[in-house]
C-alpha cells in the first residue's frame, strides 16, 4: 500500500508552477525489502496549460520504468535527470535499492552506469506482461502488486553483499559528516581498492561519486528547507577545501550556480 516515505531527495523543483501534479512512493513487501529502495507513481495533468520541466538529481539506484513507449531497466544516471511534462501522463517506476539489482543482473552493475536495457533481457516475456498490466492498472496498488509478482518470481540467490552494499550506501547519505573514501574505509575496515570493486560490482558507480553526490543532495535539501546559508561555511561542511570547488561540482550537477538556485527557488543564500 501507498505510505508516507518522507519527502523525496533530489527534486529540484518540488512545486510546478501550475497545473496538477502527484507523486506516490509505496513500500515492498518484507520478502522484497531487501532489493527494493520502494516503487513510485507520478501523474501530471497539464492539458491546456503549458509544458513544464521536471529535474532530479541521481542517486546511486537501477529504476526500472514502466511508460508508454519508453519503458526500459535504467542504470545509474551520473548527469541530472530533465524531463519535459506536457499534455496528461503517467510513470511507475521500481527503484532498487543500492546493489538491490545484482540478484537479477548478475554482472557487474557498472555495465549499465548511463545506460538503460530492455526488461525483456532480465525478465522474459513476463516483462511485456508486467507493462501490459501496469499501463491497464487503475490505481498505484495494482502496480505494486504485479511489479512484486514479477520480482518474486525472477529473484535468484541474494548473496551478503547486496544488504552490505546497501547499508553503507544508506549510511553515506544519513551520515553528513563523511565527506571522504578514506574516512568510509576506515569506518567500514575495508581497504580503498576493496571499496571500489564492492561498488563497481554491485552499485554501478564509485564510493566517492555516492559520497559527492549526497553531500550535493544535502546542499539542495538545506536551501529547499529555507535554511540560511553561507556558501563558504556550506561548502566546508559538505567537504570541500574552498567555496570555488564547491560551486563549481554545484554547477556541473544542478546546471546553475548555488546562488541562482537558491534564488529561483525562492530561498536566500550569502
Amino acid at each position: 500500500m501507498t505510505i508516507d516515505l518522507g519527502k523525496p531527495r533530489g527534486v529540484l523543483h518540488p512545486r510546478l508552477a501550475h497545473g496538477e501534479f502527484q507523486h506516490a512512493r509505496c513500500a515492498p513487501s518484507l520478502a522484497l525489502a531487501g532489493v527494493v529502495e520502494h516503487y513510485w507513481h507520478v501523474a501530471w495533468d497539464l492539458r491546456g496549460l503549458p509544458a513544464q520541466q521536471q529535474e532530479t538529481l541521481p542517486h546511486p539506484n537501477v529504476h526500472y520504468v514502466i511508460e508508454p513507449a519508453l519503458t526500459a531497466i535504467y542504470g545509474v544516471h551520473t548527469g541530472r535527470f530533465v524531463r519535459l511534462l506536457e499534455g496528461k501522463g503517467q510513470v511507475f517506476g521500481i527503484k532498487f535499492k543500492a546493489g538491490g539489482f545484482f540478484p537479477f543482473y548478475d554482472r557487474p552493475v557498472s555495465e549499465l552506469r548511463d545506460r538503460s536495457l530492455n526488461p525483456r533481457q532480465i525478465f522474459g516475456d513476463d516483462a511485456g506482461g508486467f507493462e501490459a498490466e501496469v499501463l491497464v492498472a487503475t490505481n498505484v496498488d495494482i502496480m505494486v502488486t504485479a511489479a512484486e509478482r514479477l520480482l518474486f518470481a525472477h529473484l535468484r540467490n541474494v548473496d551478503s553483499n547486496v544488504a552490505r552494499v546497501s547499508e553503507l550506501v544508506a549510511g553515506i547519505a544519513a551520515d553528513r559528516n563523511l565527506t571522504s573514501v578514506d574516512a568510509l574505509a576506515q569506518q567500514v575496515k575495508l581497504t580503498k581498492r576493496a571499496l571500489q570493486r564492492l561498488f563497481n560490482q554491485y552499485v554501478g558507480v564509485s564510493p566517492k561519486w555516492v559520497i559527492n553526490r549526497y553531500r550535493l543532495h544535502e546542499a539542495v535539501a538545506q536551501m529547499q528547507a529555507g535554511v540560511p546559508v553561507s556558501w563558504m561555511e556550506l561548502a566546508l561542511t559538505l567537504g570541500y577545501f574552498d567555496q570555488a570547488h564547491f560551486i563549481r561540482d554545484f554547477r556541473k550537477l544542478v546546471g546553475r550556480s548555488p546562488a541562482e538556485y537558491a534564488r529561483a527557488e525562492g530561498r536566500l543564500g550569502g
